[in-house]
């Protein structure tokens, strides 16, 4: 319905990239994203080998792509290769120097999407021949930095123009709907990335009990935080920090970190479940409801177009 150079590089019908959220984006989500018409990415995140074939098995006989946090793969040898050998339609990296990692994706003939925060490492994904750039604003859900989604996406777009003119842009931060859509074209960007929309989907395997929650939350509800990182034992490097519903939990312990890292019953409650906060961003505010990855994106491609076409108004 909406075509653009990432729709026709990929054969997509929607100019939408299901984010790769570790744990939550498996493999029914992804290729339920994937036979609707988008990119679907199964969350290979902290590179949990039986995890990922598990999730590689739920998608069948669908081509998706899978997505690794970039610190995490050092820690994991063989894992790309392996996930290489499938021919999987793309490699998602993120948070992290993932130059090392090209040559191999590239010899594998597979393309490269690299997720950044900051133009300087937009900057560093073109001398890196990453094939798509991300540019994630602070918005999102997740992990991520401090940029604004609509005034970071433009800045990578006017480079990508002067210095990188074949290299793909994908927007990412609070994109939730149609307008969003529309919004991240008009600034430049060939598709987006929406994590907290698929978040809330019928396929996701977010935590059971998580979502009314989220559904009842609005953008206001969520922090920045290093809560869930180290009640989870998650050693990430300085700059990126954690986007997730403030619960009672992480008011509990934001300003405690050092406390909670000693406290094995609160953390353990948190693994468990039990007092996890949702891990969604912003947009949040605006999803009412978990329907069908289909009918997301039909809704979404739909909207757009409308707007793009100066046809649409909410309500």
């Amino acid at each position: 319905m909406i075509e653009t150079r990432f729709t026709r590089a990929f054969g997509l019908t929607h100019p939408v990239l299901a984010a790769p959220m570790a744990n939550v984006a498996g493999g029914a989500l992804a290729a339920a994203v994937c036979s609707a018409g988008g990119l679907g990415v199964i969350g290979g995140g902290y590179c949990d080998p039986e995890w990922i074939a598990t999730q590689v098995a739920a998608a069948g006989n669908t081509p998706v792509g899978v997505g690794f946090i970039t610190w995490r793969l050092s820690e994991a040898p063989g894992l790309l290769e392996r996930e290489l050998a499938r021919n999987p339609r793309a490699v998602f990296l993120s948070f992290g120097d993932f130059a090392a990692y090209q040559p191999v994706i590239r010899a594998a003939g597979v393309p490269l999407i690299a997720q950044v925060q900051t133009l300087a490492d937009a900057r560093h994904a073109v001398a890196a021949a990453a094939d798509v750039i991300v540019a994630q604003g602070a918005e999102a859900g997740g992990h991520g930095n401090g940029r604004a989604t609509l005034t970071l996406v433009p800045e990578v777009a006017d480079m990508l123009v002067a210095e990188a003119p074949d290299v793909l842009l994908l927007a990412a931060g609070g994109i939730v709907d149609g307008r969003g859509l529309a919004a991240a074209l008009t600034l430049g960007a060939d598709g987006v990335v929406c994590g907290t929309r698929f978040w809330a989907s019928a396929e996701a395997l977010r935590p059971e009990g998580q979502l009314p929650q989220a559904l009842a939350a609005d953008g206001d509800a969520t922090i920045r935080t290093s809560v869930g990182d180290v009640a989870r034992g998650f050693d990430w490097p300085g700059g990126w920090a954690l986007r997730s519903l403030r619960n009672d939990f992480v008011k509990r312990w934001s300003d405690d970190l050092p406390g909670l890292a000693e406290d094995d019953t609160a953390r353990a409650a948190w693994i468990s479940g039990a007092e996890a906060a949702p891990i969604v961003g912003e947009g949040i505010g605006v999803i009412h409801d978990a329907p069908p990855a289909a009918k997301i994106l039909d809704r979404m491609s739909a909207e757009a177009a409308a707007i793009l076409a100066g046809g649409w108004r909410k309500g």
